[in-house]
C-alpha cells in the first residue's frame, strides 16, 4: 500500500505529496522517502508517515493521526531547524481528510482523530477512528447521511431557484419604480418652466392692477360724507341696543317664571305640612315663608312698562319714528354730477376718456404732483383676485420644486445592487417573539411592540446599507446566515434607552424565498441584531455558493 493510501489522502491537491518517491540521499543512494510539504528540504522514510510521531516541522507526515496537532508558529524549534531560518511550523493540512464516499468529503480536526468518538457530522465513513481505540468501531453511515443531505440540498436548491426568480421580479419592479421617478422628473421640469412663465405674467398683472388702484378716484359713501357716515353708525348702534334689550327682557321673563314657581311650591308646603310633626327645620321654613308672604313687595310684572318695551323693540321701519331713507338718499350734489360726467358722454368716447383720466392721475401721482388715494380699509375685487392668483401660482411653483428636489435626492440614494431595495421600501415584516412583536420596515424603521399594550419602542431608523462577515452554521431548515460576506442594513438613532444609548439595530440578510425575520437578539444594552431572510440578496449569495461548489469540485 502506498503512503498516500495509508495516509487516507484522496485530495488532488494533497495526494501528490504522498506518492511513492525515490529520494537521493547524501551518499548518492536512492530510498523510498517523503518530503515535508511546507519544508521540502526535510525528508523522512515512508515508514515514518502516520507512525504517530511528529517528524516534519509542519506536521505533514501525520495526516492520519493527532501526533502533530500541537504545532503552531510558536512551537519550539527542532535542532535540524538551525540549518535553515526559513522553517514553517504551521500545520500544512487543515485536518484529517475523510473521503466520505457517498457524501461530501471533509476534514476532521486532528485532536478528534482516534479520540473514541464517532464524528459522523464531519466524517460519516468513520475513518477518523481507524485505530479503534477501546474497541470502538465506527460504521460507515455515508449512504444514509448522504441520501438525507442530498434530499435537503435539493430542497434548498429549489428554494434558492424560486428565490432567484423572485429577486428578478423585485429587480424588474425596482426598475419600473426608478423609471417612474425619472419620468416624473422630466415632467416636473416642464411644469416648472410653465409655472415660472405663469408667475411672471401674474406679477405683471398684479403690478398693473396696483397701478390702476392707485389712480382710482375714491368717492366717499353717503350724502355729505361725514353726515352719511354718522347716520350709518347711529343706525347700527340703535339696532345693537334694540337686540340687547330683547335679550335682557327674555332673561327677566325667565326669572319671573322661576320665582312664581318657587312661591307656589312654598305656599303648597305651608298648607299641607303637619303642624303636629315636631321638626324644627320644617317649622322654621314655614315661619320664614309667612314672613316673606306678609311683606309688601312690588308686582313682578308691570303692564305699562311691558307695552313701552314692546314699542321700543319694533323696527324703525314699522314705527316710522325715524325715516333713515331721508338721511341716506337725497338729491345729487354738484360733486356727484362731476363724478358721473362720463355717463353723459357717448359710449364710444366714454372708455377712452376714462382711461386718459386714469393715466393722467397716475402720471401726476408718480411725479409727486398730487397724493395717492388714501387707503379706505379695503381694496377692489380685481386687485384682491390678482394678488390671490399670484400667491396660488407661487405656492404651486414652490411645491413643484420641492417635489423635484425630493425625486432627485431619491435617485441618488443607495438602494443596493440593481436598486433592488427600492421595490421593498416601505413594506414591513414582523416576528412574534415571546412577549414582544418585532417589526422591520424596509429602509424605514425597526420597532418593538409589547403584546401587553402600551406604546411602541423605536429600535432605530434606517441609516445606510452595509456589509458584514459572518461564520454561522446553517440549520436543517436553511434559515441561517451561513459563512461569508452578507448584506446588512443599519438602523440607528432609535428611542433613547434609559441610562444607555439610543437604540440601534443591525439587520443581517441572507437568501430566502420569503421575507422573514429568523432571529432577534440584543447583543448589548439596546443594541439589537436581526437575522432576516429575503430574496432581495439571493443574487450575490447564489453566485458565492456557485463559486464555492466549483472550487470544491476542482479540489
Amino acid at each position: 500500500m502506498s503512503p498516500c493510501q495509508e495516509a487516507n489522502i484522496d485530495s488532488a491537491t494533497d495526494a501528490k505529496f504522498y506518492k511513492e518517491t525515490k529520494i537521493w540521499g547524501d551518499d548518492f543512494f536512492q530510498f523510498d522517502g517523503f518530503r515535508c510539504i511546507s519544508n521540502p528540504s526535510f525528508t523522512i522514510l515512508s515508514s515514518q508517515v502516520n507512525d504517530d510521531y511528529c517528524d516534519c516541522p509542519d506536521g505533514s507526515d501525520e495526516p492520519g493521526t493527532s501526533a502533530c496537532s500541537h504545532l503552531s508558529d510558536l512551537s519550539p524549534s527542532y535542532a535540524s531547524d538551525l540549518v535553515s531560518n526559513k522553517v514553517s511550523r504551521s500545520l500544512a493540512l487543515p485536518g484529517y481528510y475523510c473521503k466520505n464516499k457517498g457524501h461530501q468529503p471533509g476534514y476532521v480536526p486532528f485532536l478528534s482523530v482516534n479520540d473514541g468518538v464517532c464524528d459522523y457530522d464531519l466524517c460519516c465513513d468513520g475513518s477518523d477512528e481507524w485505530a479503534q481505540v477501546g474497541g470502538l468501531k465506527c460504521e460507515n453511515r455515508c449512504k444514509e447521511i448522504g441520501k438525507e443531505w442530498r434530499k435537503h440540498d435539493e430542497q434548498r436548491r429549489k428554494a434558492l431557484g424560486a428565490a432567484g426568480k423572485k429577486r428578478k421580479e423585485l429587480v424588474a419592479d425596482a426598475g419600473r419604480l426608478r423609471k417612474q421617478v425619472e419620468d416624473r422628473i422630466q415632467s416636473l421640469d416642464t411644469e416648472i418652466q410653465g409655472s415660472v412663465l405663469k408667475v411672471k405674467n401674474l406679477e405683471a398683472a398684479l403690478a398693473d392692477a396696483e397701478k390702476q388702484e392707485r389712480g382710482k378716484v375714491v368717492k366717499s359713501t353717503g350724502k355729505g360724507s361725514k353726515v352719511g357716515n354718522l347716520v350709518q353708525l347711529t343706525k347700527d348702534r340703535i339696532e345693537e341696543l334694540r337686540d340687547s334689550l330683547l335679550v335682557v327682557r327674555g332673561g327677566r321673563d325667565d326669572a319671573i317664571a322661576r320665582v312664581t314657581e318657587l312661591e307656589s311650591i312654598l305656599s303648597t308646603f305651608k298648607t299641607e305640612y303637619n303642624p303636629n310633626f315636631n321638626d324644627e327645620g320644617v317649622k322654621r321654613a314655614v315661619r320664614s315663608w309667612e314672613e316673606y308672604a306678609a311683606r309688601d313687595k312690588p308686582a313682578l310684572t308691570n303692564d305699562a312698562q311691558d307695552r313701552d318695551i314692546d314699542e321700543i323693540s319694533k323696527p324703525d321701519s314699522e314705527t316710522g319714528v325715524i325715516k333713515w331713507s331721508d338721511w341716506e338718499e337725497g338729491a345729487e350734489s354738484d360733486v356727484d354730477v362731476l363724478y358721473k360726467i362720463e355717463e353723459y358722454l357717448p359710449e364710444a368716447v366714454r372708455g377712452w376718456v376714462d382711461q386718459k383720466l386714469r393715466d393722467l392721475r397716475i402720471l401726476l401721482i408718480e411725479n409727486g404732483i398730487i397724493a395717492a388715494s388714501k387707503d379706505s380699509g379695503s381694496e377692489s375685487k380685481t386687485l384682491t383676485d390678482a394678488r390671490d392668483a399670484l400667491k396660488a401660482a407661487q405656492d404651486g411653483e414652490n411645491s413643484l420644486r420641492n417635489e423635484l428636489n425630493d425625486h432627485r435626492d431619491d435617485l441618488g440614494k443607495d438602494y443596493g445592487t440593481d436598486d433592488v431595495f427600492r421595490a421593498l421600501k416601505g413594506q414591513c415584516v414582523s416576528k412574534d417573539a415571546g412577549e414582544y412583536n418585532y417589526e422591520l420596515c424596509w429602509l424605514d424603521k425597526t420597532t418593538q411592540k409589547s403584546k401587553k399594550g402600551g406604546s411602541h419602542t423605536g429600535m432605530g431608523n434606517f441609516a445606510r446599507i452595509d456589509s458584514v462577515t459572518v461564520d454561522d452554521e446553517v440549520p436543517a431548515d436553511g434559515k441561517g446566515l451561513g459563512s461569508g460576506v452578507r448584506v446588512a442594513l443599519r438602523y440607528e438613532n432609535g428611542q433613547h434607552c434609559w441610562n444607555g444609548p439610543n437604540r440601534s439595530t443591525l439587520v443581517v440578510l441572507a437568501c430566502a424565498e420569503q421575507d422573514e425575520i429568523w432571529k432577534v437578539t440584543e447583543e448589548e444594552k439596546c443594541v439589537y441584531r436581526m437575522e432576516v431572510g429575503t430574496p432581495a440578496v439571493c443574487d450575490s449569495q447564489i453566485n458565492g455558493q456557485g463559486k464555492a461548489e466549483v472550487a470544491k469540485e476542482e479540489l
